[in-house]
């Protein structure tokens, strides 16, 4: 049986103390941690910058014998200043996290391409896989488009994170993975929802709370 992770969006109100036990409590072996505000809109608990809830966490994590298996979720967009996303990813080498997962929500590729490049890099010097995920509401919507970006920033280290109700939803199938290096693969969500996708309109709000279980992950490669 392969290790399972409880995504932070799983139980999304939840706080990084909250959220740790609740993982122990459903025998998940791993959390995913929120530590980055997707949207300037989202509100989260702060973690980077916050020592105390930082050690708070490593205690918890110790009591339960858990352990922080990935950070999210940093939506690169126009806006984005890699620099400035450094700190996360110290606090996520300092969780002993092992990937950091990212979006891209900028029309403009080339900016995309380079920002990404640059978030590879300081990922990649600290350890860390960056795992791009693919969304059929984002400027990446398939699991197509993800690894052509890919294939453009030609990162050092960096994957492809598929969640199954986006590949489902973004017209993909199990199948396609096949056409794919599986090192690009570290490891996917698993979600429950309806069969029947929704109109095109409510694919985001669908995503983000009409599937229970959207934040559950399963490492298909260690």
């Amino acid at each position: 049986m392969p290790p399972f992770s409880l995504a932070h969006f799983t139980v999304i109100d939840a706080d990084p103390i909250a959220l740790i036990e609740a993982a122990q409590i459903g025998g998940f072996d791993a959390v995913g941690l929120r530590i980055v505000a997707p949207f300037p809109t989202d509100r989260i608990i702060p973690v980077v910058g916050d020592p105390t809830m930082i050690r708070r966490i490593k205690s918890r994590l110790a009591d339960t014998g858990l352990r922080i298996f990935d950070v999210e979720a940093i939506w690169l967009s126009a806006e984005s200043d890699v620099t400035a996303l450094e700190p996360a990813l110290d606090v996520a080498v300092e969780l002993k996290a092992n990937y950091v997962v990212v979006a891209g929500r900028d029309p403009d590729r080339g900016r995309l391409a380079e920002n990404l490049s640059l978030l590879c890099a300081a990922a990649n010097i600290r350890g860390i896989r960056v795992m791009l995920e693919f969304l059929p509401y984002s400027e990446i919507r398939s699991l197509a488009e993800a690894i052509a970006l890919l294939k453009d920033v030609g990162p050092a280290n960096a994957g492809v994170l598929v969640d199954a109700l986006h590949l489902s939803r973004s017209g993909g199938s199990p199948a396609d993975l096949a056409q794919y290096d599986p090192a690009l693969f570290s490891y996917m969500h698993l979600c429950d929802a309806p069969a029947v996708p929704p109109v095109s309109e409510e694919v985001r709000s669908e995503a983000r709370g009409g599937a229970p279980l959207s934040g559950r992950r399963r490492p298909l490669a260690r």
